[in-house]
């Protein structure tokens, strides 16, 4: 809770003043039963119409009053409680764009996406519900009993028996009811994941005639999290006729022994009236106490959940050095060693070393599930090694601030992954303060402005959500471009040419060659065409480096090399 203290400070005032107008409502509520007593007991017994009418312009009175105190909590607490949560989603959201690819691969994508939205808004109904009903259920609580027992003692006792029964009913209901609550947000996480993975994966989906399995797959999650919300539900269904059963004998009760005081002459019917009046408020606050405790149980369930993001630490955070720049990006890997967070049995790469001078360009070569991509991901630190050292320009990459790093490397990864707007806006995302000629030299080297410029809007053409509207190859030429735009010292590009045809992978290699001599290039490729440019060449086999050169040199010493060039260009292209 102490972490929620920081959220609600701004929106003190309004925290403050919509319990002030509650206050206000509940005091006009209490008052309306004796007002109405009177007018029975005095003006309607005695026939004194000048009374009655002076009473009913009061208790008009009064309930305007009322109505200005319900309207002022629900306007403050609204502005409150909206403005609390818009701030604690940013924070996470915010605490989730600090995260490492191992922290996301902790709580995974469907999960991060359910705490940003539903438990965050469970969150804020509770505090909504809190300041509206945690001053209303207590005083109308408190005013009804001084009320009742004022207007007779005796009687009161009925109340008061039937109150310890509704708070242990309570009690029972929050102990039940924690572990329920629990069940159907982790039940959420499940049913969030897998529409994630199915919306993602829609093309492979359909392509592989998959659709009936996923449909099961879905089912039976969303089964998981109706049959998880059921149980939950099923609680707090059987507590309403409880709770009225407990209400309804209360004031059958009540009725009898005040009517018998009635007939004794003890109480006047406008009195049994307003005391009937009187318990309805009092049993009707204790409902509202066990609902909302219920929702207060629930809401405690999404905030250790929400807490559980906000107090994980990043494990790649900014480096001490404030003042390290990427100036000339050489590259050299030290005995590195990297073993996936909780993983077991062998780490993914063992003790890599090379080096990589400005201006050269690394081919890296190697079976799917070498660990390729796991190596140039090391770089830019999506992930940290386990054991060695990675220098970028004589600097350990762990001692950069990461925006700095990351603003030297320029990255295409695997997954062509564009977003939803324009083609302009999306190569602005290498820098935001490019010029229009910086994006369209970007495109052209990476064969990309031909196309965009046949489009009827060029670069304001909108793209769909990931590009849909491009061709794999259009998306891949468009995300070399974008790491291009903000003149990286560092350049990935990760199997980022495996859509495009060989005569326009050669024209971005010989655009890159000519504008950017002096970039240190990273290139993961399958294909040996792609390659065999290359200043150096590893060639990677189950995490390790089993030789490293140019292409000439590795076609002579090299036998498994030799075996990739004959099985992709023939054997006389290996003599």
């Amino acid at each position: 809770m102490k972490k929620l203290l920081k959220y609600i400070r701004p929106y003190l005032f309004w925290t403050l003043i919509s319990p002030a107008f509650m206050l206000l409502e509940v005091f006009m509520d209490l008052l309306q039963p004796m007002l109405m007593s009177k007018i029975i007991d005095i003006g309607v017994a005695t026939g004194n119409t000048p009374y009655i009418v002076r009473m009913c312009v009061l208790m008009c009175t009064v309930a305007l009053l009322g109505v200005v105190g319900g309207v002022g909590n629900m306007i403050f607490s609204t502005k409150a409680g909206y403005g609390f949560a818009k701030d604690l989603r940013s924070d996470v959201y915010r605490k989730i764009q600090s995260f490492s690819f191992a922290n996301i691969d902790q709580f995974k994508t469907g999960s991060l996406v359910t705490r940003t939205t539903n438990d965050i808004t469970q969150i804020q109904n509770a505090f909504v519900t809190c300041i509206r009903m945690l001053i209303r259920a207590p005083f109308l609580f408190f005013g009804g009993v001084v009320m009742v027992c004022v207007i007779s003692p005796r009687l009161s006792l009925v109340v008061l028996a039937a109150i310890p029964l509704l708070g242990m009913f309570i009690a029972v209901l929050l102990k039940k009811g924690a572990p329920l609550f629990m069940s159907m947000q982790q039940k959420m996480d499940r049913v969030n994941t897998v529409m994630q993975e199915n919306l993602a994966g829609i093309r492979v989906i359909k392509a592989f005639a998959r659709s009936a399995y996923e449909k099961q797959k879905f089912k039976a999650a969303n089964d998981d999290l109706c049959n998880s919300s059921m149980r939950a539900m099923r609680m707090l269904s059987l507590s309403f006729p409880l709770i009225s059963l407990i209400m309804n004998i209360t004031m059958l009760l009540m009725y009898f022994f005040g009517g018998r005081l009635v007939f004794s002459g003890m109480l006047e019917p406008g009195q049994v009236m307003a005391f009937s009046n009187y318990v309805i408020q009092i049993l009707s606050s204790l409902t509202m106490s066990s609902f909302m405790l219920m929702f207060l149980s629930r809401a405690g369930v999404s905030l250790k959940r929400v807490n559980e993001v906000l107090d994980t630490k990043s494990d790649i955070s900014d480096g001490p050095n404030k003042d390290a720049k990427v100036t000339r990006g050489e590259v050299e890997f030290k005995d590195v060693s990297f073993r996936y967070p909780g993983a077991s049995g062998d780490p993914v790469l063992k003790h890599i070393s090379f080096s990589a001078k400005p201006g050269e360009t690394v081919a890296i070569l190697g079976a799917t599930g070498s660990g390729k991509s796991t190596l140039v991901n090391l770089i830019p630190r999506l992930y940290d090694v386990s054991e060695g050292e990675i220098m970028v320009d004589d600097i350990n990459v762990k001692d950069y601030e990461l925006a700095t790093l990351r603003g030297a490397i320029g990255v295409a990864l695997q997954e062509s992954v564009l977003f939803t707007g324009t083609i302009d806006e999306n190569l602005h995302w290498g820098d935001n303060n490019a010029s229009e000629e910086s994006i369209k030299q970007a495109a052209a080297i990476a064969q990309a402005d031909a196309f965009v410029s046949k489009f009827a809007d060029g670069y304001e053409t909108v793209l769909g959500q990931r590009g849909v509207n491009l061709s794999g190859g259009q998306k891949q030429r468009l995300c070399i471009a974008r790491a291009l735009v903000k003149h990286p010292r560092i350049l990935i590009l990760d199997d980022s040419t495996s859509a495009v045809d060989l005569s326009t992978e050669a024209k971005i290699q010989s655009g890159l060659r000519d504008a950017f001599g002096d970039m240190t290039v990273f290139i993961i490729a399958q294909r040996i065409s792609s390659v065999m440019d290359a200043d150096k060449i590893l060639l990677i086999d189950n995490g390790e480096i089993i030789d490293s050169g140019k292409h000439e040199e590795l076609k002579r010493r090299c036998s498994v090399y030799r075996e990739i060039v004959v099985s992709q260009l023939g054997e006389e292209a290996a003599n």
